[in-house]
């Protein structure tokens, strides 16, 4: 069984290989890009509430056990336009969104406790944020590979209250970004991906193709309850049971966010290359590939310091609904579970690919079942109303690297026109403040099997992967995604 060492050599043999033959066509590096602009204003133009355009009444909607499993944590995500649709832009984007905002009505409500102390969502059309900026700098000049400088606090809004902020970017050359905040506990990828569709066909007048299911009884604990407490008490924790936070780390490490290109080739190598380094008979697939090659990484980013038995732990965001019925398909809410595996340090640095990715084959399919899922919202109403979180969130570089790998490979960037084109780049942004790291594949906008990559890792483990995996984690250019 070879090791991570004789991997590289092999990985990096492929790719040239692969990037000579006539038959692909392979991405090939960018030519060094011009200037980025670095500390550009944005200025506010326009700040105002957008409700729904039809009244909705009063009610309250209440949070699943899955929704009450997330932090109070806001997720960013923002499109980048070349074509800005003029001074008409704002507006068509208002008129849009409250049009979509009757059917999405969650997004247009708040917050608040019960009295129980469980947070409640009152559906009362009190509006979204909405901004409208102006930024002093062109689109190809912003440095996305760098989205702390480039995107935190100037692209993506600050929700300052309510569940959804959105941003519109006017920039210097003519182009637009939209930008968008959204309470985590709420809404989950994948619902808000559902919106941003829907946003889109609105803005342009058409109907709205799925309307959201609010149903909560679809996700209703069984009775009498009925869950696997040893595996799960294993994956998620009380919140009451949480360890006293570390003390401040004398470390000069921060964790910081980076945008890299993945080539569809590379995909299809480590695919291939941990397919061909395994003793059983599974077939991996491209993300527990990826997900393997980037836990051996992290990990050699630990060597060296007397720490090879320190445990490093990678999670896997998974979407239930495809597990518990069709009548999921359009719930709106959160439906996650996140299995989550640990190994040694040397042992993962030491280990074929093949090996590693059969790790993670493993504990994904702890997470990948209706049996699961059911048992997760039996466990949570077991707990309540203690709140609970997923015990990986909690890990940090304390106990070793640990980081959360999601999806984002349903993000619509080929389907979020909102009347003036395409996006020609779309991404996630999530710096979500815990001490693990976070990461999120999503598809290039070029449609070609290419993934855009966003990582929130240590600066240390992001310096590694790109000496020791520069073939595969390209800083993003925007000639990746605009010829």
């Amino acid at each position: 069984m070879g090791s991570i060492a004789e991997d590289l050599p092999l990985l990096a043999t492929k790719l040239h290989i692969t990037n000579n033959k006539n038959t692909h066509q392979p991405t090939p590096a960018p030519p060094p890009p011009a200037a980025p602009s670095v500390g550009f204003a944005v200025t506010a133009v326009k700040k105002e509430l957008v409700a729904a355009v039809l009244p909705v009444q009063e009610h309250w909607l209440p949070l699943s056990n899955l929704d009450l499993l997330l932090p109070p944590v806001d997720v960013g995500v923002f499109f980048c336009y070349s074509d800005g649709g003029g001074d008409a832009a704002a507006a068509v984007l208002k008129k849009g969104l409250a049009q979509a905002l009757v059917s999405y009505y969650a997004f247009a409500g708040e917050l608040v406790m019960s009295s129980g102390g469980e947070p409640e969502l009152l559906c009362n059309n009190r509006g979204v944020e909405f901004c409208e900026a102006y930024a002093d700098v062109a689109l190809r000049e912003l440095d996305l590979y760098n989205p702390d400088d480039s995107v935190e606090g100037k692209l993506v809004p600050t929700k300052n209250g309510g569940v959804l902020a959105v941003q519109v970017t006017k920039l210097r050359c003519g182009g637009l970004v939209v930008g968008c905040s959204f309470d985590h506990r709420i809404a989950d990828a994948y619902s808000f991906n559902m919106f941003l569709v829907s946003w889109a066909e609105s803005a342009q007048s058409r109907p709205i193709t799925t309307l959201p299911s609010f149903r909560r009884s679809l996700l209703n604990p069984r009775r009498p309850l009925s869950h696997n407490s040893a595996t799960l008490d294993d994956m998620y924790i009380p919140v009451s049971s949480l360890p006293p936070p570390p003390p401040p780390s004398s470390s000069s490490s921060v964790l910081v966010s980076r945008i890299y290109h993945v080539s569809s080739d590379s995909l299809l190598n480590l695919q291939s290359l941990a397919n061909t380094n395994t003793t059983n008979n599974n077939r991996f697939s491209k993300l527990e590939s990826f997900c393997a090659h980037l836990w051996q990484l992290v990990a050699r980013s630990t060597l060296g310091n007397d720490d090879d038995d320190v445990v490093s732990k990678m999670g896997i965001v998974v979407d239930g609904r495809s597990r518990l019925g069709p009548k999921m398909g359009s719930y709106f809410g959160n439906v996650l579970s996140i299995p989550y595996g640990g190994k040694r340090v040397g042992e993962l640095a030491a280990s074929s690919l093949g090996h590693v990715a059969g790790g993670v084959h493993e504990f994904l399919g702890r997470g990948a079942s209706r049996d699961h899922f059911l048992g997760l919202i039996d466990w949570v109403e077991a707990h309540r109303p203690d709140h609970a979180v997923s015990k990986i969130y909690s890990a940090g570089n304390a106990d070793g690297p640990a980081f959360v790998v999601s999806s984002g490979r349903g993000m619509p960037v080929g389907r979020a026109d909102f009347g003036f084109g395409l996006p020609v780049f779309g991404s996630y942004h999530f710096p979500w403040g815990g001490a693990a790291g976070y990461v999120m594949p999503m598809p290039s906008p070029k449609g070609n099997g290419d993934w855009v990559v966003y990582m929130h890792l240590f600066e240390e483990q992001l310096e590694l992967i790109e000496r020791e995996a520069a073939a595969v984690f390209r800083p993003f250019a925007w000639e990746y995604v605009i010829v």
